[in-house]
């Protein structure tokens, strides 16, 4: 292996003819003159070069290349494009035998005469072969590529500062910790202990489901090096022969395969995040086959709910919606003033407004591309569940042209009551707040009461002052009271008696407002 030293110069003297061209871009004499006008087509040409580069580099610089394919806070549009081709991209053989590496974590087990390859990719190879006597799938880690890899990381770690004196304030925002991801990504899909574990609970999750297989995984035999799994085999999904071979309309997979992965992220919180056709197939039976797990993601229960708000907010166009769910996953800073947000998102709406053949990835590249403007970044988790939605639909219009992804999600949505969620949500803070007056609600009948008694006795004594602002929590109780009797009168034409719930939460704040009027 290269030391690091000789390494971080190979990088450097592929890599410079890039930043000199991207210094050149914002000043035609690198540090005077005006910035320069590039044609398309040489931002096309030079993407594509730079892709053949990073290929050129390595695992390590084709993984970063892969991650910066789905981060359009640091990447414009045309390199993304070109480095999300990287994703089918197979680098030459090492040279080096994995079998050496099956024999030394399988031990007697693994028969080395049953070793057949099946695929190869950037960081592993998969192959067959007997364990006890029992046909398995083997996903074997690159021999001696983890150290390499590391010593990759190294470089790249010390090249981002360098790239961020050059950037402009908004990029630096989103590269502060471009390191960390590519190193947390990269070092996550190296260890298949991980992978199998992912790979049993997505499994656990969809074991009830015909309509999908999980390969069983032996968590027992696996090691951080290769991965021991259940031997499926299948045809390549986007294959139209094949799926109508077993009667499965290619319209009919796609509508499944999206439905699956909408499942797995907005409904289960753990998802394959590599849903490109390489990885997906269809049984003899007809089943959808998922294969290969590296890239998955598990998030937690809060980025979960941000996550559904982002996509509900998005399949309904409610700006609002957008930019709390935004905030809220630390895409944009909450430093960033709203209004000014709001309205560049409302152009970026009004901008497809008119267009019949809307899709996800449109939404999404419009979305981010109008945020330039502002401080924000993409953490990994959320940049995975993202990457799923524009990969999906690409899969998904290959094999039907006219799948409306953007509808799908929406009807999505509505099936799995992810719509009706949000109104349930803001009856149980309705009900939070209800429980927590109840006393002093309980207590307003007899306040009442004694109030009366005292004006038929007419001892009732009225003080006068000079008039003030009322309270503002007193104007919030009118507000929410009015807000309410507005919304009960809109929800009563809803089909579900959701009107009653308005009613009386209208009634809670009027009475509310009522008693700290008589309190003053």
């Amino acid at each position: 292996m290269r030391s690091f030293y000789g390494r971080f110069v190979e990088v450097i003297v592929r890599l410079f003819p890039f930043a000199i061209a991207f210094l050149r871009d914002k000043r035609r004499f690198l540090l005077f003159g005006g910035s320069r006008h590039v044609p398309e087509e040489a931002h096309r040409r030079r993407a594509d070069t730079l892709a053949e580069t990073l290929l050129g580099l390595g695992p390590a610089f084709i993984k970063a290349g892969q991650v910066l394919s789905t981060r359009p806070d640091i990447v414009p549009p045309i390199y993304t494009e070109a480095l999300s081709a990287l994703q089918d991209e197979v680098p030459e053989e090492t040279g080096q035998d994995p079998r050496t590496v099956v024999a030394d974590d399988l031990g007697e087990a693994f028969d080395p005469e049953t070793l057949e390859p099946i695929a190869g990719g950037s960081l592993a190879y998969v192959y067959t072969a007997d364990v006890d006597g029992e046909r398995v799938g083997l996903k074997v880690r690159r021999p001696g590529l983890k150290p390499r890899i590391e010593r990759d990381l190294r470089i790249i770690r010390r090249l981002v500062p360098v790239v961020g004196l050059f950037a402009d304030e908004r990029q630096r925002y989103s590269l502060r910790n471009i390191a960390d991801d590519f190193e947390r990504i990269i070092l996550e899909e190296l260890d298949f202990e991980r992978e199998a574990r992912m790979m049993a609970l997505i499994g656990e999750n969809f074991k009830a489901d015909d309509r999908v297989y999980i390969p069983d995984v032996d968590e027992a035999r696996t090691t951080e090096r290769v991965l021991v799994m259940e031997y499926v085999e299948g045809e390549k999904v986007t294959d139209e022969a094949a799926l109508r071979a077993v009667g499965v309309e290619p319209e009919e997979m796609a509508e499944r395969i999206a439905d699956v992965y909408l499942e797995m992220g907005l409904e289960h919180g753990i998802f394959h995040a590599d849903p490109h056709p390489g990885n997906l197939a269809v049984m003899d039976d007809g089943t959808l086959l998922i294969y290969d797990y590296g890239m998955s993601e598990k998030l937690s229960e809060k980025t979960q709910t941000q996550i559904v708000n982002l996509y509900r907010s998005l399949a309904r166009r409610d700006v609002d919606g957008l930019i709390d769910a935004l905030i809220a996953l630390d895409v944009l800073a909450p430093s960033a003033d709203r209004a000014e947000v709001r309205h560049v998102l409302e152009l970026a709406m009004e901008n497809l407004e008119g267009r019949s053949d809307i899709g996800w990835r449109d939404i999404i590249t419009e979305l981010f591309e109008m945020l330039h403007e502002f401080p924000f970044r993409i953490p990994p988790n959320v940049m995975l569940l993202i990457r799923v939605g524009t990969v999906t639909e690409g899969v998904c219009r290959q094999l039907d042209p006219e799948f409306d992804f953007v509808a799908f999600v929406r009807s999505f949505l509505l099936e799995h009551g992810l719509f009706e969620r949000e109104l349930r949500d803001i009856v149980e803070a309705l009900s939070t707040d209800i429980r927590a007056s109840a006393p002093a609600l309980a207590r307003l009948p007899a306040r009442a009461d004694r109030l009366i008694d005292r004006l038929e006795r007419g001892d009732l004594t009225v003080e006068t002052r000079q008039p003030t602002e009322p309270p503002r929590h007193t104007l919030g109780y009118a507000v929410l009271a009015a807000a309410l009797f507005i919304a009960t009168a809109v929800l009563a034409l809803h089909e579900r008696p959701y009107e009653f719930v308005g009613l009386f939460g209208a009634l809670v704040f009027l009475m509310l407002f009522v008693r700290s009027h008589l309190g003053r």
